[in-house]
């Protein structure tokens, strides 16, 4: 089983990086990030709060999925969503108890899962929070902090 786990040759790209300056605030779109052992993400919120979930991330591949049960053709943004780090071509549930890099200097460890939350209901409208459940993402804390930018690698940590 161990050798299952430890066989993820996928890379995944990081797509989108979200900052949630003030609770409930829209979250803002940026192209770098600064992820602290301390903090987690800099300029978050959740900045500083709580070592389990530092930051959020949630796969591309779940917004499309979400769109569709939800009958959006045109898409969902991630803002909707509020997670902070949206990723493609990777299985995030794969990380599970499992560390992961972004970029050159960042590590990671998943904490849990995202589930959804009410606002997900407001957010992306009737029926948005049971659409979301599965496939709300993962939560994760800095292991090794660094500078993560859009188009970095993401993989597993071996």
């Amino acid at each position: 089983m161990e050798e299952m786990l430890n066989t993820l040759p996928q890379r995944g790209k990081l797509e989108w990086i979200g900052l949630r300056p003030k609770k409930r605030a829209p979250l803002q779109e940026v192209g770098e990030a600064l992820l602290t052992v301390e903090e987690g993400l800099a300029g978050d919120h959740y900045a500083g709060e709580s070592g389990k979930r530092q930051l959020t991330l949630i796969q591309a591949e779940h917004l499309q999925t979400v769109a569709r049960l939800l009958g959006r053709e045109e898409g969902i943004s991630p803002q909707l969503t509020r997670r902070n780090l949206v990723v493609s071509g990777i299985n995030l549930l794969a990380f599970a108890e499992r560390q992961f890099q972004i970029g050159e200097e960042v590590i990671l460890e998943m904490t849990g899962k995202c589930h959804p939350c009410s606002r997900m209901e407001k957010n992306l409208g009737a029926g948005g929070y049971n659409a979301m459940r599965g496939h709300g993402g993962i939560t994760a804390r800095v292991i090794r902090g660094g500078v993560i930018r859009l188009g970095d690698a993401v993989s597993l940590v071996l």
